[in-house]
């Protein structure tokens, strides 16, 4: 099923070891409710790939490694990495109030681009905030009947960051920090202002063509995924009854460029490593990016980026994404020499929400544990 390689797509072996505790990995998410999972791991020069569990439900074959998935919120590091390109090229600066660029919308004239990134600007994130008491503070349909009823709708950027803002602030500018899909939406709308052209441009300008990620797509509100792909599903309760739909295909302006796009295992790690290389950004810039906000807490938030220590003393830089029917990882060591980049898609258990994402939690510490502490392998 899984096996070592080294330039080839499928699953045949190309020489190395094997690596058994992944392939048993891979078959616990699978039996924790997932259809199936497909991994990437490049270690030192030598890349393993693998996959399990169905590419569809109702048929045999597995997930392919090479193929195409919604990458959710780790599209926020990619576009992070562009706001820093254009910070470099000195077309923008950090500490810049995002108003000056964007003054239609009257934003508070104390939030900067730095803010966005970081996400403590203190705007309502336009998918909805918890209270500290458990209370959902509604956005965006993103869950239920009304969420699958709406997956051929076409969200404006615009639309979404006026929702948000006709919510009250949840701090003061710089104060604090809250998650918020909202920030990277005007982190967009802010490349496009500034350079004068659409940011999947820029992306590829900045990141996708020097790179070759000629498989990392923005779908600008295209409901199509790239073949080879799986397929992801999402069950939820209508009028009582528990059904199950394909979200595969889906139209992801409702995630905007906090969410929208699309890559494969292969382009993420080419992306990660050469980031964490210092192969995308000055050493300044990078290191800023890396660097967590103190109010992030125990979520150790830089520029586009979690900073997580390894229970085995190293430290590992990511960004995971995932909603309904999708989950996407992404990590490296500090000098892009590690990394792991893996798609899994939700099949058709009775998984509700919250099970899914403490199933994605486990399946998530249980690679990192394999990849960057398994055997004599320690994260740098």
């Amino acid at each position: 099923m899984s096996e070592t390689k080294n330039t080839d797509r499928n699953n045949e072996t190309a020489g190395g070891q094997d690596r058994p505790e992944l392939r048993a990995a891979l078959q616990e998410i699978v039996g924790s409710g997932f259809a199936g999972v497909q991994l990437r791991v490049n270690d030192r020069g030598r890349e393993w790939v693998g996959s399990a569990g169905v590419r569809k439900l109702g048929e045999s074959g597995e997930p392919p490694t090479d193929g195409h998935f919604r990458v959710g919120s780790v599209t926020k590091t990619l576009v992070a990495t562009v706001v820093l390109r254009l910070v470099a090229e000195g077309v923008i600066g950090l500490d810049d109030p995002v108003a000056d660029s964007l003054p239609g919308f009257g934003l508070d004239g104390r939030i900067t681009v730095r803010m966005l990134l970081q996400h403590t600007s203190g705007v309502f994130n336009f998918t909805g905030e918890f209270e500290p008491d458990g209370t959902l503070l509604p956005g965006i349909p993103a869950q239920g009947r009304e969420y699958v009823d709406g997956l051929s709708r076409t969200y404006r950027p615009q639309e979404l960051v006026l929702l948000a803002l006709s919510e009250p602030a949840r701090f003061e500018p710089g104060t604090g920090w809250s998650y918020s899909n909202t920030n990277y939406v005007l982190a967009g709308l802010l490349v496009e202002e500034v350079t004068g052209r659409p940011l999947a441009s820029e992306m590829r300008r900045l990141v996708l063509e020097p790179l070759g990620m000629a498989n990392t797509v923005s779908p600008e509100g295209s409901p199509e995924i790239p073949e080879p792909h799986a397929h992801g599903y999402y069950r939820y309760e209508d009028e009582g009854r528990s059904k199950l739909a394909d979200v595969t295909r889906m139209n992801p302006s409702w995630a905007s460029s906090a969410g929208d796009m699309i890559s494969t295992t292969e382009d993420l790690h080419t992306f990660i490593s050469a980031l964490m290389g210092g192969r995308l950004l000055p050493a300044p810039l990078l290191a800023e990016m890396r660097t967590p906000h103190p109010e992030s807490g125990d979520f150790r938030y830089g520029l586009g980026l979690f900073v997580e220590d390894t229970d085995c003393g190293g430290t590992v830089f990511h960004h995971n994404g995932g909603f309904a029917g999708w989950a996407a990882l992404m990590y490296s060591t500090p000098d892009g020499g590690t990394t792991l980049t893996a798609s899994l898609t939700v099949g058709d258990g009775e998984l509700d929400f919250a099970a899914v994402a403490q199933a994605f939690e486990k399946a998530k510490r249980r690679l990192v544990a394999e990849v960057f502490c398994g055997g004599s392998r320690t994260a740098s």
